[in-house]
């Protein structure tokens, strides 16, 4: 089986920065960026229920609508591609049975066969139980895709840039993202590094592993 090293892990995460600018004449070859796609649809979730759409914008001329309700960040339309993380809002039975569907289609079992893991996830759910916030909880696992996709991206060699500075109701607007029944929680553009891009250079400042690992060994 082949595997990464874990000195080229260390290097790409080491070489791997918040993009400020892009490359606009780059483009992700089709089967890197299919590469990138499939990470995200690997991420893991909790219950593996997979609260959330991934759209991946490449249109111009949506793009540069969405520029307008992104503080003036240029990558969302000089990068290469731009992925828009939404969340399923206020999931339910319907995202459950739907997930309970696919899990017997996928493993080849009958769907009666599931009814326990299906109450399981409906009592814990569906309804969520007081001062559970089911929309809070989906946000958290999009942050798991967006980890998932940067670490991915930086091993091979694809810059990205995480992007909360952004007005998420205006993207729901311009995305249709409403009418579908999701909602826009933070973007991530990805594509390659400008020459000139000097925040490539910058060192990478983190704390001493020391103070942020703790072994209790």
């Amino acid at each position: 089986m082949h595997s990464v090293s874990h000195e080229t892990l260390l290097r790409q995460l080491q070489w791997r920065y918040a993009t400020k600018k892009f490359d606009p004449a780059q483009k992700i070859p089709p089967a890197e960026w299919h590469a990138l796609e499939q990470t995200l649809v690997l991420t893991p979730s909790s219950y593996g229920l997979q609260p959330w759409k991934f759209i991946v914008v490449t249109n111009a001329e949506l793009r540069a609508k969405l520029l307008g309700h992104s503080w003036g960040q240029k990558q969302i339309t000089e990068a290469s591609h731009l992925v828009v993380f939404a969340i399923k809002k206020d999931l339910g039975l319907p995202e459950i049975e739907r997930y309970v569907q696919r899990v017997a289609e996928v493993k080849g079992v009958p769907v009666e066969s599931l009814a326990g893991f299906h109450k399981m996830m409906a009592k814990n759910l569906a309804p969520p139980p007081p001062g559970f916030d089911i929309n809070e909880w989906a946000t958290r696992q999009v942050y798991i895709a967006l980890g998932n996709f940067m670490t991915a991206a930086a091993v091979i060699g694809i810059d990205t840039c995480p992007m909360e500075g952004i007005e998420p109701a205006k993207y729901d607007a311009v995305l249709g993202l409403n009418e579908l029944g999701y909602n826009t929680v933070v973007a991530c553009p990805a594509g390659y590094r400008a020459v000139d891009d000097k925040s490539a250079l910058h060192p990478k400042v983190r704390f001493k592993t020391e103070d942020v690992v703790l072994r209790m060994e």
